[in-house]
């Protein structure tokens, strides 16, 4: 197997292991960097201490805690980090950070308040989320789930609610409501799962005659593909649930997650082909970030490079309104003007639907299906009405794209509240969220 060839610049980090050793996934695992001063001691020299500095104070003041793999560290270009968009996405820098904009929450969706049992989350009438693990390969500085995923945080004390224990509840669950037809496994990642873990969980939920539909959901194919090459047994289960699925007429896939085309390297071809093989189909879901891929070059060079990886791009999401993102937040008009732009530069079919997942729990809204956009304070309107018909969700957009007037009237006590009724906001519908 070939290793990947790593920018010049990189070739330092890991020059002491061999090609065998940086394919291997247990080695990745062994060599990720998951505290500060491991990052110290791998940059020390390569790049300059202010820099350092600056990402141990980002740091402090995010949701997520640290956790990357040798790979994804050697895919950043160190020469520019300040500005390189794999950097961005995993290892915050206080210059970089804003002030959170005063509807940012924790869980900004809204899954604790719809989790009927421990670990699922029950939104859609057809559909669960299945959460089965709390922990990843590596950790998004974005997370829509920091409220439960990674180690707890100066800024977030995690749930620690997601765990194997709670299995059996969740199959009695999905077992008792026949409307229930798809299934997200996630969490956390599937990637850390054992491969026994992998085959209970996919054939006890087959075999639930109303079950049709399973997701595996893995950063890992863009963080860790090695995890697809080395780990036979592991993929063996993933094929073999899918393949499990399909003699029952049912449909077993796996969704990944990129977020730029430096992200696809000739380890993911070399993961996807073997898939591929198999007959695995993969879908991926996007998170527009800004200073990643908030511009059209960067969005079509990643839609058409997983095109050729034969990953199918499915959807792009606004960055959630998670505590400690505002800086990676666009206004809801820039992802509108962006899928606009790239559509019909590639087949529809391999063109993601750009979307809100609407705050409070409303579920996945085009972009393009607001209600209503109030352009002064930022403030959108989104219905769900299989949800619930009844409600307006609202995304707020990030303050530094509104005019000073409206950002100081976002920063006073209890803004919210006022700014809304002011607009009207709260008479439109029986229940007005962040």
């Amino acid at each position: 197997m070939q290793q990947l060839q790593v920018r010049s610049e990189n070739r330092t980090l890991y020059d002491h292991a061999s090609a065998a050793e940086f394919n291997d996934h247990r080695w990745q695992d062994k060599n990720s960097v998951a505290r500060f001063k491991q990052l110290e001691a791998l940059l020390e020299g390569l790049i300059a201490p202010s820099l350092l500095d600056e990402i141990g104070a980002g740091l402090s003041k995010v949701g997520m805690s640290i956790r990357l793999t040798p790979y994804i560290m050697s895919l950043i270009d160190w020469r520019n980090a300040d500005t390189d968009p794999i950097r961005r996405q995993f290892l915050p820098m206080l210059s970089e950070q804003e002030a959170d904009h005063p509807c940012l929450a924790v869980d900004s969706l809204g899954e604790r308040e719809t989790s009927p049992v421990p670990s699922l989350v029950h939104r859609y009438p057809d559909k669960v989320l299945f959460l089965v693990t709390s922990v990843c390969p590596v950790y998004c500085q974005y997370c829509t789930r920091s409220y439960a995923v990674g180690q707890d945080t100066l800024l977030v004390q995690k749930d620690h609610v997601t765990s194997a224990r709670n299995w059996e509840a969740a199959f009695d669950y999905i077992r008792a409501h026949p409307e229930i037809e798809d299934i997200v496994i996630s969490g956390g990642d599937v990637a850390r799962l054992k491969p026994a873990n992998i085959r209970l969980l996919g054939n006890t939920l087959l075999e639930i005659e109303h079950v049709r539909r399973l997701r595996f959901a893995t950063k890992a194919l863009s963080v860790q593909p090695m995890k697809f090459l080395s780990d036979d047994d592991w993929f063996q289960a993933i094929v073999e649930v899918v393949e499990y699925g399909r003699s029952m007429f049912k449909d077993v896939c796996v969704h990944t997650h990129f977020n730029h085309p430096n992200e696809i390297t000739p380890l993911v071809e070399q993961a996807m082909r073997r898939l591929h093989n198999e007959g695995v189909y993969v879908r991926n879901q996007a998170v527009l970030l800004r200073g990643v891929n908030d511009d059209t070059d960067t969005l079509i060079k990643l839609f058409r490079g997983l095109g050729r990886m034969n990953i199918h791009p499915y959807y792009v999401y606004l960055c959630d309104m998670v505590m400690g993102t505002e800086h990676f937040r666009v206004p809801l008009s820039t992802a509108q003007e962006l899928e606009k732009t790239v559509r019909g530069t590639t087949a529809g079919f391999n063109t993601p639907l750009f979307v809100v997942d609407a705050p409070g729990g409303g579920g996945k809204r085009d972009v393009h299906s607001a209600e209503f956009q109030e352009v002064e304070f930022g403030i959108s309107g989104f219905r769900s009405p299989a949800v619930d018909p009844l409600r307006m969700y609202h995304y707020f957009d990030p303050l530094r794209s509104l005019g000073q007037a409206a950002r100081e009237a976002w920063k006073m006590p209890g803004s919210k509240d006022q700014i809304m009724a002011k607009l009207g906001y709260q008479s439109r519908t029986a229940t007005a969220v962040a």
